[in-house]
């Protein structure tokens, strides 16, 4: 048994004190915390906010070596329990982290619980000390007594977060399995009782997709920890919970039944992460079979955990009724807009962009729309591509909803890796469609979705660019200054000599507050011409930008129903959008 105490030591000064007691330890004691959390793939160094170790057997104190960023060494004195204590500072409020204040705490336990080599299989126990008065706990994590927890092993122990504090508190039943949503730092306005009804929706509909209308999902109880802050958003996946983060405007309000765009971005974030208990934290890349918590754990199948679990976040609204068609299809319109817009969606594949999360996509600049694209949105847009191709298949017509389900079936909610992807594939609808998944996913051609969207009777239509999308720029606009972040590739921004961190100051002589004002400054003699002023490093100087004759390569990208669109359109529409 390996014991682990948390105690919230100083809110004040975000620290927790933890301590870690070992039987029976070996005479030179390896000690290690991991560098990264499961689904975020980056390091993130959580050692770093770790000190003052102390170390005792008895009243015995022991010297402790620090061997690496985070690892550590005790000679122990016989085979009396090894006690290691230690500070973790505290203040991150992301998913990721740990966070302590005096209004709140939270944490993920591989950013303050050490492991043990060659110990991991065994039990761990958690427990919780110096709760200020009328502080809640909510966890997942199996309940010896109160403020006392138990995993049996330290994977399990890592996987399961806790929120702490005085937060709203809601339950119910889905597929007969306890279900709970905590939130904390709602407004008094916050309709806690309608997010909970969708959530349960959400959950009832994922759970019929994955195991039929009387089946039941592969955990004991499940918890939503949903930390609302001004402005954030976020979410972490975990076998029975998730860390979810947003905007405390984006909460329903009491008396304010409509939906805004906020609203339905946090119900998409509760079905992605939901729709994960079964995509990535069962069902999972095969060399994710079991973590190495200590470096980068590299796969080429992010495009189908992430991206797949993307494409199945916002239809699962439509299923369960909370969305329409109309809000639906604005939401693909986006994803699309999104992924052609970027020139990276040419030079890099999901599969390549998967591999290198570690170093790209979690780690974006300026130069990222032009090297990168990212496997959720283009690997949701290959996920609706590969389901109206069998959907619309003229024979042996199948469904993505299909193949999952067969993957879960045969991995036994397990690992599984590309090859079982496409042999699973091949023996539901063929060869040909499993090679041509795998060139959409190795591959950089754009995909054949406006011929896909017309076989479920919708136009593919494109909007009137902004001139930020029609010149190849993407801007921060705030306090009156208009600041480049992001010039594209082949665009008329790049051949104008913008750059990233370039302040727009003047237009054909006119004070630029927006970037869409340019527009009015243009000469009549001179239409496309317009001749900027711009702020580099102190320095002021002009640049000559000549506006595209044509729009944008890629504009807007909006869909509706065709006008009159075939019997069998509408049927295939219908049955993709109910499931």
């Amino acid at each position: 048994m390996i014991q682990h105490r948390i105690a919230l030591a100083d809110p004040q000064a975000h620290l927790f004190r933890v301590s870690l007691t070992l039987s029976s330890p070996a005479p030179i004691q390896e000690l290690s915390l991991p560098v990264w959390i499961p689904g975020s793939y980056m390091v993130r160094e959580f050692s770093r906010h770790l000190s003052g170790f102390k170390a005792r057997q008895g009243s015995r104190e022991l010297a402790v070596e620090q061997t690496a960023k985070n690892r550590w060494r005790v000679q122990t004195q016989g085979r009396a329990a090894l006690v290691l204590e230690y500070e973790v500072y505290a203040y991150d409020t992301s998913v990721r982290a740990a966070f302590l204040s005096s209004e709140r705490g939270f944490f993920n336990p591989c950013c303050l619980c050490l492991s043990v080599p060659g110990r991991e299989n065994e039990a761990q126990r958690l427990e919780l000390a110096c709760l200020p008065s009328g502080w809640q706990v909510a966890t997942a994590m199996r309940e010896l007594g109160p403020l006392l927890y138990e995993a049996q092993d330290y994977d399990e122990l890592a996987d399961h977060p806790f929120e702490l504090g005085p937060f709203w508190r809601g339950r119910f039943e889905a597929a007969g399995v306890p279900h709970e949503l905590v939130v904390s730092g709602a407004l008094p306005v916050f309709d806690g009782e309608r997010l909970l009804e969708a959530t349960r929706r959400i959950c009832e509909a994922q759970i019929a997709f994955w195991h039929g209308p009387k089946g039941r999902p592969p955990m004991d109880r499940y918890v939503f920890l949903l930390n609302t802050v001004d402005d954030d958003y976020g979410g972490l996946e975990h076998r029975a919970s998730t860390a979810l983060l947003s905007s405390r405007r984006d909460l329903p309000r009491l008396g304010q039944p409509e939906q805004s765009d906020g609203y339905v971005k946090l119900l998409g974030l509760i079905s992605h992460e939901y729709f994960h208990t079964w995509n990535v934290k069962r069902m999972r890349p095969d060399v994710f079979a079991r973590y190495d918590y200590e470096r980068e754990n590299y796969t080429e199948l992010l495009w189908f955990f992430e991206g797949f679990t993307s494409y199945y976040d916002d239809l699962m609204l439509v299923r369960a009724g909370l969305i329409d068609e109309a809000r639906y299809l604005k939401l693909l319109g986006q994803t699309f807009t999104q992924v052609l817009a970027g020139p990276g969606r040419l030079r890099q594949s999901v599969a390549q962009s998967s591999f290198e999360a570690w170093t790209k996509y979690y780690r974006q600049d300026e130069n990222t729309p032009n090297a990168v694209v990212s496997y959720y949105a283009k690997g949701a847009m290959v996920a609706l591509a590969l389901d109206l191709s069998l959907r619309g298949a003229e024979r042996g017509a199948s469904s993505l909803d299909e193949l999952m389900r067969a993957l879960w079936r045969a991995s036994e909610g397990g690992p599984i890796g590309e090859a079982q992807i496409l042999a699973t594939l091949a023996s539901l609808a063929g060869e040909d469609i499993a090679a041509q998944l795998r060139g959409w996913v190795h591959g950089t051609e754009d995909l054949p979705l406006p011929a896909l969207m017309e076989r479920m009777g919708l136009r593919w239509g494109q909007d009137k660019p902004s001139l930020a999308q029609r010149i190849g720029v993407r801007v921060a606009e705030e306090g009156g200054q208009v600041r480049v972040r992001q010039v594209l590739s082949g665009s008329a921004a790049m051949a104008a000599g913008l750059s990233a961190g370039d302040e727009l100051l003047a237009c054909n002589g006119w004070r630029l507050t927006r970037i869409e004002d340019a527009l009015l400054t243009l000469d009549a003699q001179q239409p496309q011409q317009l001749e900027l002023l711009v702020s580099r490093d102190q320095r002021v100087r002009g640049l000559s930008l000549l506006l595209p004759l044509q729009q944008a390569a890629v504009t807007p990208i909006s869909l509706s129903p065709l006008d009159k669109a075939p019997a069998r359109a509408q049927g295939l529409r219908r049955a993709w959008l109910t499931g």
